[in-house]
């Protein structure tokens, strides 16, 4: 895998304010896919930025700014190239930021797996601000017997998620970082034959390891 190249100079841009421009990913995937699956994953963006638009994280930054650095993490340091993991990537969180966006219009519009991945890595974020804990373990459950695809999304998110945290992207950093060591962490450890899940692993362990000193 390539290393990452993120570790930015002092003067310039905060990691949490960078994000992937469209001209950008379109650069990075011309001449790795079809014509058919760079439409796919460049319409998968735009459906993003739309859905994404208005929301702000913790750290005042644009979420759609994460959802671009999800897929710039898939094909830069993992080198992934596959037109509906990006796109899931990029959509990843659409179905919990959307009231009228679902399953079966991302199934019209990208297909069957890519609506599945999204599909899985959503939670109900109503139920989980009553009852945080009990959702984030049900969802580690469903991770268990989801593809690897799905796993990769989410590890991917929560390594930029790591990244954004020195920028006081959540409110309990710690209860963050102990959940993703002790839940998620060993779905990608029991996979070993997965390169991309490895570096992931590593990856997360090293910014744990930076945050808490």
């Amino acid at each position: 895998m390539k290393q990452p190249y993120f570790h930015l100079e002092p003067s310039a841009t905060p990691y949490n304010r960078t994000f992937l421009a469209k001209d950008e990913l379109e650069a990075r995937l011309r001449d790795a896919m079809d014509i058919l699956d760079l439409h796919k994953v460049l319409s998968a963006y735009e459906l993003a930025e739309s859905v994404h638009e208005s929301i702000i994280r913790n750290d005042g930054t644009p979420f759609f700014y994460h959802s671009t650095r999800v897929c710039k993490i898939l094909i830069d340091e993992l080198e992934c190239f596959d037109a509906d993991v990006l796109s899931a990537a990029l959509l990843h969180d659409v179905l919990e930021d959307s009231k009228t966006l679902t399953k079966e219009v991302l199934e019209y519009n990208f297909g069957q797996y890519v609506a599945y991945i999204v599909e899985t890595l959503t939670k109900d974020l109503e139920v989980q601000r009553q009852k945080p804990d009990e959702v984030d373990l049900a969802h580690v459950e469903k991770l268990k017997n989801a593809s690897e695809d799905c796993l990769l999304i989410r590890l991917a998110a929560r390594l930029d998620n790591f990244r954004c945290l020195e920028f006081n992207l959540k409110r309990n950093p710690i209860l963050y970082i102990n959940n993703t060591a002790e839940r998620y962490i060993p779905l990608a450890e029991k996979r070993p034959a997965n390169k991309r899940l490895q570096y992931l692993v590593r990856e997360l362990k090293k910014e744990r390891n930076k945050f808490l000193g």
